[in-house]
């Protein structure tokens, strides 16, 4: 209760949404907006779209009480001068822009994530350049003083903790579903379906993601530097949960497709 003391329903702000907003956003998108939006659709008829804010923000602060409670005791421990801290989350969330309610989709929204490196001997800094969870491992095998792994994706962020302003050339890539990909520079964000539709987002002047500057003949030299990135090849999507019966018995699980049987061990 007292996390949602925090925020007064009469104080809550709901995210600004513009009515046409997918008016402009090709198919692929519409599809991914669309996914479960029904559940956005119960919140709002029944009155209860700030309280769904509330409960998030709720939630937030919640798991932010125990991120400190860890942090008094590794301040409190012989530890804390030499141990790295990273903090990060998998996925953000719509809670209404887009008219989607859920992650699942290359905006912002659902792609941007809290993420915090502390290291000892760097200073407290804020680096304004896209960088990926990709990134995390080589990172981590650099600050540890480990040998590269080479046959490993990613870009260790050292030189960036270092210095916040140092030369970066390396997107963010996400990818969504077989195909949907964004690539978010410093300033813009391109995307293109699996059909070939295409959204550019300048978020300096655009931040909500609202005017598809993709059609607009004089940012086919931006499209060209940022498309280059796009994945070339796809992999082959690792089976579902539902590809298999679990017995949880023999704790195995059987393909149902295949019939062969994976085991698992446990305590």
């Amino acid at each position: 209760k007292k996390y949602f003391d925090l925020y007064p329903i009469d104080e809550i702000v709901l995210p600004k949404v513009k009515s046409d907003d997918l008016d402009d956003v090709p198919s692929g998108g519409r599809k991914l907006a669309k996914a479960r939006r029904s559940d956005f659709e119960k919140i709002k008829n029944a009155g209860r779209w700030k309280h769904a804010v509330q409960a998030y923000l709720a939630s937030i602060s919640y798991a932010d009480a125990q991120i400190g409670r860890v942090l008094d005791a590794l301040d409190s421990s012989p530890y804390a001068e030499n141990t790295i801290v990273l903090l990060w989350s998998d996925h953000g969330w719509h809670l209404g822009e887009k008219n989607h309610w859920h992650k699942t989709t290359l905006w912002e929204e659902a792609t941007r994530v809290p993420f915090i490196i502390s290291a000892p001997g760097m200073k407290p800094a804020r680096c304004s350049k896209p960088v990926s969870l990709i990134n995390i491992f080589p990172t981590l095998n650099e600050l540890c003083d480990l040998p590269t792994i080479d046959s490993h994706d990613g870009v260790s962020l050292v030189p960036l903790l270092r210095n916040t302003k140092a030369a970066w050339n390396h997107p963010a890539i996400i990818e969504y579903k077989s195909g949907n990909a964004a690539i978010r520079s410093e300033r813009y964000r391109y995307i293109r379906y699996n059909d070939g539709g295409e959204e550019l987002y300048d978020l300096q002047t655009d931040p909500n993601e609202w005017h598809n500057l993709a059609s607009n003949k004089e940012h086919e030299a931006l499209k060209a530097r940022l498309e280059k990135w796009l994945p070339k090849t796809w992999a082959k999507p690792a089976s579902t949960k539902k590809a298999f019966d679990f017995d949880p018995h023999a704790f195995t699980w059987r393909n149902k497709q295949t019939g062969a049987v994976v085991s698992g061990s446990h305590k």
